[in-house]
């Protein structure tokens, strides 16, 4: 998501202002982005000058009020209609860290491991443990989210230990001297 998708979402329901939105987007959000209020000016300057939003000038108090155009409205509704897509070239810090881990020598895999399970388990704890004082929606779906997705790292990780651990397997080829039929070496998936 970008803050653009977003501002585009929460303006389709009225006309606001720049404070209005970064709350909006907060709670929106189970506070779990915090916006910055020059990020949501610099975002709606753009998409006036790209014809999405028009201002409707300063309302009573002097806050610059916006709203969408027919143009900004069919751009966030397409984006709802368009699905999140995930590519197998997704970089996640993790499994970069675990996979160099295996093609290097540098540390043992099994370390990197034990590390983040110990540090997943504890997200998994502290998310199950804020799950009774979240009131608000947004923020229980949040909390569940990062739940579901702490546990899925945990079996992956689990995954990973049992196909280190599997008869024949090999680590990777060797990386330090050119490759030939000698020193490369299948990793099993």
């Amino acid at each position: 998501m970008t803050v653009r998708d977003a501002l585009l979402a929460l303006l389709d329901e009225e006309s606001k202002y720049g404070y209005q939105l970064k709350a909006e987007f907060e709670a929106a959000t189970g506070e779990a982005w915090s916006l910055n209020i020059g990020q949501v000016y610099s975002t709606l300057q753009r998409l006036e000058r790209d014809g999405l939003v028009e201002s409707l000038g300063p309302d009573s108090e002097g806050r610059e009020r916006y709203e969408l155009t027919a143009a900004g409205r069919a751009e966030g509704q397409a984006w709802f209609d368009k699905p999140v897509e995930r590519t197998v070239a997704a970089r996640d810090e993790l499994p970069m860290k675990v996979l160099v881990a295996v093609a290097t020598e540098v540390v043992a895999p099994g370390r990197v491991i034990a590390t983040q399970r110990a540090s997943t388990m504890t997200a998994l704890q502290d998310a199950t443990a804020l799950k009774p004082q979240a009131v608000e929606l947004a923020w229980r779906l949040h909390l569940d989210r990062l739940s579901l997705l702490a546990e899925a790292e945990l079996r992956w990780l689990d995954l990973v230990e049992e196909r280190l651990a599997a008869p024949g397997t090999t680590l990777v080829a060797s990386f330090r001297s050119e490759p030939t039929e000698s020193n490369l070496t299948e990793v099993p998936r």
